[in-house]
């Protein structure tokens, strides 16, 4: 199955009142196509950000593209930290056809050859066509979660007021894995944000469970303390 036909099957599958964007065959493989359990987003994700990304998770595997396409989103999650106004500018709604065809070559030149099977690309051209490059940050996030799971790991989220050295965060790591918190098997994924507004401490999050020690959190105990008291 090519990588257009794939991308376009899966996203009909998963959003079937969505507009899709049609285009031709880029490449056809000889390997046969897995089954489609394998082919199955492992969690089930939610919103329009959330049928993308499960939609070219599905076309990946089809085209046992996974690798290359988590590595080639994972490149333009880079892009997106470097430049903290690519957001906006996919978001803007003057954006003509041509502004849009420029961003999908500029966004496949960061991908280069990891994308081979040109999923990423034809996804690229899809949200262009449908004027979903907005989603495009969510997506990628998203998708990373669908990796994650697929790969049997656990995203372990360690929030502070400013960054964290490597060693607090693999002290932090250590004492996670050891916990209940972490299933038998399960690999964890530590991502650290920055968050000032909580002042100070952290707030851990695994899995479904969040565990704020923030000092945001512990000044709005005090304050709702001392409303209630007085």
């Amino acid at each position: 199955m090519s990588a257009a036909r794939a991308f376009s099957t899966a996203l009909r599958a998963g959003a079937p009142r969505a507009p899709i964007a049609r285009f031709a065959a880029t490449r056809s493989y000889a390997a046969a196509a897995p089954s489609s359990a394998s082919t199955k987003p492992p969690v089930a994700l939610f919103g329009v950000d959330g049928t993308y990304a499960s939609a070219l998770y599905t076309a990946a595997a089809k085209t046992n593209a996974l690798d290359p396409t988590a590595k080639s989103l994972q490149t333009l999650a880079e892009v997106f930290k470097k430049d903290a106004k690519l957001a906006d500018v996919l978001r803007a709604p003057s954006l003509t056809v041509s502004d849009k065809k420029q961003i999908v070559q500029e966004l496949s030149k960061h991908i280069g050859n990891a994308d081979k099977e040109g999923i990423v690309k034809n996804f690229l051209e899809t949200l262009a066509a449908n004027n979903r490059l907005g989603t495009l940050s969510s997506v990628v996030e998203k998708f990373a979660v669908l990796m994650g799971a697929h790969r049997g790991e656990m995203e372990l989220v360690v929030t502070s007021a400013a960054p964290l050295d490597n060693r607090t965060l693999s002290r932090l790591e250590a004492a996670v894995t050891k916990s209940d918190l972490v299933g038998q098997g399960q690999k964890l994924k530590v991502v650290s944000k920055v968050n000032p507004e909580i002042r100070g401490g952290l707030i851990v999050e695994v899995g479904d469970r969040t565990i704020d020690l923030s000092v945001s959190a512990k000044m709005a105990k005090m304050n709702k303390l001392l409303k209630d008291t007085l």
